[in-house]
């Protein structure tokens, strides 16, 4: 009988792939990543057998929580696993959007005057450009203008991404600048949904939304610092809002707005980055890779070359590549220029250019507002494969440039 040459090596080995896994979850970049992989699985099982599979659980499965009272009354809220996904999960992504924004307002980078006007720029360029783009392409056909919105938004967290694979030449202030335009892109997505994607509005519903934003209110008045309250009548909120007719993860953004940055009994302690840094891992290493899944599946039979062309498509695309970098480097361009604002410390025009190309990134946002925008599956594959295109172009072009940039630098 051989023996191993080391006892130890089957230890050995399983303690070096945890600690490749440990390192690989500290990445910045590790949040893309598992998006990225998420997306090709979902474009791999969208274009196999198992694709109906795949459609049945998320759209024909739906469950439910709730009750129905002795006298016939029901009370619950039943939704398709795709629903439940982009309803419930999303709240919570959402939830996080908003601590993120009230973090970066009050001790970050849009917490002065002149942190604030360069993004703010940039930000309103990426949202506009991209928008008139969709429209122009898209102006014949009245149908299909709601999803005007869908390449004006940026997925923070593939963009930074992106960004840290880079390297280490890349200046630590184009990261802040690029946070500082996926906030205020975030905020006007936010606005967008709020104002252009509610449907009927339920009255009595909206009421005990208002009862629960004013609890909230209450709380953060009298400086309570434990999490749990606010969670409960959080719950609540959730719950109101997605029966007001208005979308559901609107609950999560004004709900983070109530949690104290600062303890009242200790101003040392922050209950809101604690609980940012909390849902962090379970955002964008288990919500977002769940949410790509079940909303990136395209299936590519019966596509051709005229599918490109769809106006949806491609002002959904061209709107990500071309708008977003014209909007947004337009924008630094003429501010800078003007004098209104100053180039980031230890930035190029070239790294600024990237940027800019990088904001075009916007899978997660921009997927989530198509679902909103589009019902049904054909309608769902244009705008998936839009997004998917632009991305992935964005992504791509911006990685070269970024590369090129730091070594023109070093």
């Amino acid at each position: 009988m051989s023996e191993s040459k080391n006892p130890y090596e089957h230890f050995n080995k399983r303690n070096k792939a945890l600690d490749m896994a440990t390192e690989f979850f500290k990445m910045e970049a590790s949040g893309g990543i598992l998006l990225v992989i998420a997306a090709i699985l979902a474009l791999i099982v969208a274009n196999s057998p198992f694709f109906g599979f795949y459609d049945y659980i998320l759209n024909q499965v739906k469950f439910g929580i709730g009750f129905t009272d002795p006298s016939g009354a029901d009370f619950q809220i039943k939704k398709s696993v795709l629903l439940w996904i982009n309803d419930g999960l999303m709240a919570i992504f959402f939830f996080l959007v908003g601590l993120e924004i009230k973090r970066e307002v009050l001790d970050g980078e849009l917490s002065s005057r002149n942190k604030v006007m360069l993004p703010a720029f940039a930000a309103l360029g990426g949202i506009v450009a991209p928008a008139l783009i969709y429209y122009a392409l898209n102006v014949d056909s009245p149908e299909t203008l709601r999803g005007w919105a869908i390449p004006a938004a940026t997925d923070i967290a593939f963009a930074l991404g992106i960004l840290s694979l880079a390297g280490k030449n890349v200046p630590v202030s184009l990261k802040a600048l690029l946070l500082g335009i996926a906030v205020i892109d975030d905020i006007a997505a936010i606005l967008i949904i709020a104002i252009f994607f509610s449907s009927k509005i339920v009255l009595s519903a909206l009421g005990v939304a208002a009862i629960a934003i004013c609890i909230l209110a209450l709380l953060n008045k009298r400086g309570v610092s434990s999490i749990a309250p606010y969670i409960f009548v959080s719950v609540i909120l959730w719950v109101a809002v997605l029966e007001s007719g208005i979308h559901a993860t609107i609950a999560g953004v004004i709900a983070a707005f109530f949690i104290p940055m600062r303890a009242k009994d200790n101003p040392e302690k922050s209950p809101l980055k604690n609980l940012e840094h909390d849902l962090h891992y379970l955002v964008v290493f288990a919500i977002l890779p769940i949410f790509g899944f079940a909303n990136a599946g395209v299936p590519f039979a019966g596509m051709g070359f005229n599918d490109l062309l769809n106006p949806v498509t491609l002002g959904i695309a061209l709107g990500l590549f071309v708008g977003k970098q014209i909007g947004v480097f337009g924008s630094m361009a003429l501010s800078i220029g003007m004098k209104i604002c100053r180039k980031p410390e230890g930035a190029n025009w070239m790294h600024l250019y990237a940027v800019s190309i990088l904001c075009g990134v916007g899978f997660t946002m921009s997927l989530f507002i198509g679902g909103l925008a589009f019902e049904g599956i054909e309608m769902q594959a244009s705008v998936r494969l839009g997004v998917l295109i632009g991305s992935i172009a964005s992504a791509g072009l911006a990685f070269i440039l970024l590369k090129q940039a730091s070594k023109a630098k070093s």
